[in-house]
C-alpha cells in the first residue's frame, strides 16, 4: 500500500478487496477538499484537501466506510483572482459529483457519504442530491454541526472571519503544523468583514480586499484551539453519520417487511 494512504482507502486495495469490503456491508465517503486553492500567506493550497483526507481517515473505522479518492477540483468562485487557484462552473463540479454518487450506488455501497470541507459547494451537492432523490447518500458540511459551532463561538478571539483565519488556522496546526508558515500570517483588512462576493488580492478598493487571501485573523491560531476544534469537528460528523446509517437501516427493515 502506498505511503501515507489509510488503511480504508480504496486507492491502495485491490479492485476485488473493494468488492469485498462493500459486499460485506461497507459505506463510501468521497471527501470533497481543493487542492489548489489559496489559503493566505501562511497555508498551503491544498488546505481543503489535508483537512478532508484527515478527517475521512478519522471516521472511517467507525462507521465501517471505504474512502474513495478526494474531489480536489470543485467550485471556489471566490478565490480565482489568486495565482493557482482553481475553480470549475457550477455545471461542471455538479455533473462530476452526480456521476460520481451514481457510480458508487451502482457497486452496492449501502451509503454514501460526501465530506465537504467546503462552502461554496454545498449549494452546489444540495442541487444534486435532490436531482438523484437518493435514500443513501448524505451530504456531511464539516462546519455544520452544533459541537463544532459551540467550540468556535468559546474560543474565537477575531471578530470575523471563515477562510485561512484563526478558526482554520488552529485547526491546521492540530492536523498538519509542519505544512503552515506562521510567520507569514496577516489579518485581512477590517473593512473586508462587510465582504460580499469575491476576495481580490489587488483591488484595495474594494470591500473584499485582502493582500494575503485571508478572511479573519489567522495570528490568533493556536494549535490547543485546533485540538478542541478537530475533536468536536470529528464528534459532529460521526454522530450525523450513525444517525444517517440508522435511519437507513431502520428504513430498510421497513421495506422488507
Amino acid at each position: 500500500m502506498r505511503a501515507n494512504v489509510s488503511i480504508n482507502s480504496v486507492e491502495g486495495l485491490s479492485w476485488d478487496r473493494v468488492a469485498a469490503r462493500i459486499a460485506a456491508g461497507a459505506s463510501a465517503i468521497l471527501p470533497i477538499g481543493a487542492g489548489a486553492k489559496e489559503h493566505g500567506f501562511h497555508l498551503p493550497m491544498n488546505t481543503d484537501r489535508i483537512q478532508a483526507e484527515a478527517l475521512a481517515a478519522r471516521v472511517a473505522d467507525p462507521i465501517d466506510a471505504l474512502i474513495w479518492p478526494t474531489v480536489t477540483y470543485g467550485y471556489y468562485p471566490a478565490f480565482a483572482a489568486y495565482a493557482g487557484s482553481c475553480t470549475l462552473s457550477e455545471s461542471t463540479f455538479e455533473a462530476m459529483i452526480g456521476d460520481s454518487i451514481s457510480a458508487l450506488i451502482g457497486y452496492g455501497c449501502k451509503a454514501v457519504f460526501l465530506l465537504d470541507t467546503g462552502i461554496s459547494t454545498i449549494t452546489p451537492v444540495e442541487r444534486v442530491l435532490g436531482r438523484l432523490a437518493s435514500d443513501c447518500v448524505c451530504h456531511l458540511k464539516i462546519h455544520d454541526g452544533p459541537r463544532y459551532k459551540a467550540a468556535v463561538q468559546k474560543l474565537a478571539q477575531q471578530d470575523y472571519g471563515s477562510h485561512a483565519d484563526e478558526m482554520e488556522t488552529s485547526l491546521m496546526l492540530a492536523l498538519a503544523p509542519d505544512a503552515l508558515d506562521l510567520a507569514r500570517a496577516e489579518a485581512s483588512p477590517a473593512k473586508a468583514r462587510d465582504a460580499r462576493g469575491p476576495l481580490t488580492p489587488s483591488d484595495a478598493a474594494s470591500p473584499g480586499y485582502s493582500r494575503s487571501g485571508s478572511f479573519g485573523d489567522p495570528t490568533l491560531a493556536t494549535r490547543a484551539k485546533g485540538e478542541v476544534l478537530l475533536a468536536a469537528m470529528t464528534d459532529d460528523i460521526l454522530e450525523s453519520a450513525r444517525m444517517f446509517l440508522q435511519r437507513s437501516s431502520m428504513a430498510r427493515s421497513g421495506r422488507a417487511s
